[in-house]
């Protein structure tokens, strides 16, 4: 067996004009963002000031764990609370941040979605079979693989508990699978030739002027003796999250420049498996999180994290919501909690019987 060999690499330049961002259009009227987010009033926003008001009543009551918040709105800080600063874990929302770098490699050409992991010479511990594959890259960020592999981090499947391999056609089923996301960071960095934080760190982190990244804290991890495709765990604060909620908003543009394409943005985000709920998932992002659209929000996309760690996109309201629960598993955000929180805010209706009266619940 031929097996990818995984190895850190340098922080080089990008190849194949992945760094060549889109000039600013005559006449456009772009938003202008500095290293600072600016403030708007609550007046301002169009949103019912009394939802603002109510938001550190409904967190403490719900005890929800949430220990930074940022609401933006226009392009400016609605609302926060807690440190935003403070730098965690961002758990499964890596895997959207990763399919918003997918889209310059995409656009240029250099990444075929249609690739098959065997075009692609991937492989894994053991050996895959024939016809995992035949999976391709649009498969693996959209979680329909077919390949139940062990992953080298948990996620989704639980160990020893997944569908018999080898019994999937790739692209039939949706099976929320971290062996999938891993693999498509191994192919995004065969296709970059370099690691997917120095790419963050110059395309993304750079530019958008992110102020608590630090790019020596990053590295691949994970059990490579059950998979050679390790995570790619990140590590930012809320006001930094919230920046990269606020691009995807714009359709990738940040002061003039595309650092994402527009038709990326649209495409990554339309659900491709759908739910009963009214919930769907599409390249490695949720599609209208809270269930059932509300007309206020519909359009809602979302990066979700494992304890309550959330980039909400509304572009119905022109709206940006980072959440975060840094205290992980000790003290996790219930996602019940967070919808109810996002409705709150979409419809600018505060609902008393909502808002905790009793200390909040138990059940985290």
């Amino acid at each position: 067996m031929t097996m990818l060999k995984t190895k850190t690499m340098a922080c080089v330049a990008m190849a194949g004009g992945a760094m060549v961002f889109g000039a600013l259009a005559d006449g456009a009227r772009e938003m202008a963002y500095g290293k600072e987010w600016e403030e708007i009033s609550a007046e301002e926003t169009g949103i019912n000031p009394r939802v603002f008001e109510a938001i550190p009543r409904f967190i403490k009551g719900r005890n929800m764990g949430t220990t930074g918040l940022m609401v933006i709105v226009h392009g400016r800080v609605a609302f926060q609370y807690g440190d935003v600063r403070e730098v965690s874990y961002i758990a499964s929302c890596r895997k959207s941040v990763l399919s918003m770098m997918f889209g310059r490699y995409v656009e240029n050409g250099m990444l075929d979605l249609a690739k098959t992991i065997g075009d692609l010479g991937i492989d894994d511990v053991g050996g895959l079979l024939p016809m995992e594959k035949t999976a391709t890259v649009r498969d693996l960020i959209t979680a329909r693989s077919g390949v139940y592999h062990p992953a080298a981090t948990k996620g989704g499947i639980p160990e020893g508990k997944g569908p018999e391999r080898g019994r999937t056609k790739p692209g039939t089923k949706f099976l929320y699978n971290n062996w999938d996301f891993n693999v498509a960071g191994t192919v995004f960095e065969m296709i970059a030739a370099t690691n997917i934080y120095c790419i963050f760190d110059k395309a993304y982190a750079e530019p958008l002027m992110l102020q608590d990244w630090d790019l020596a804290r990053h590295r691949r991890t994970g059990d490579a003796g059950k998979s050679i495709h390790l995570a790619y765990h990140f590590h930012l604060s809320t006001r930094d999250m919230a920046k990269i909620g606020e691009l995807m908003l714009r359709k990738g543009r940040w002061n003039g420049c595309q650092l994402v394409p527009a038709d990326w943005v649209e495409e990554s985000t339309k659900p491709v498996t759908t739910f009963g709920d009214g919930s769907g998932y599409g390249y490695m992002w949720w599609t209208e999180p809270i269930g059932r659209p509300v007309p206020e929000c519909e359009g809602m996309y979302c990066a979700c994290g494992m304890y309550g760690q959330h980039i909400t996109v509304i572009p119905a309201l022109d709206m940006v919501v980072s959440h975060k629960s840094a205290r992980n598993g000790a003290h996790p955000t219930n996602s019940r909690d967070y919808k109810d929180l996002l409705r709150m805010l979409c419809t600018g209706v505060v609902e008393e019987g909502l808002l905790p009266h009793d200390g909040g619940r138990k059940d985290q």
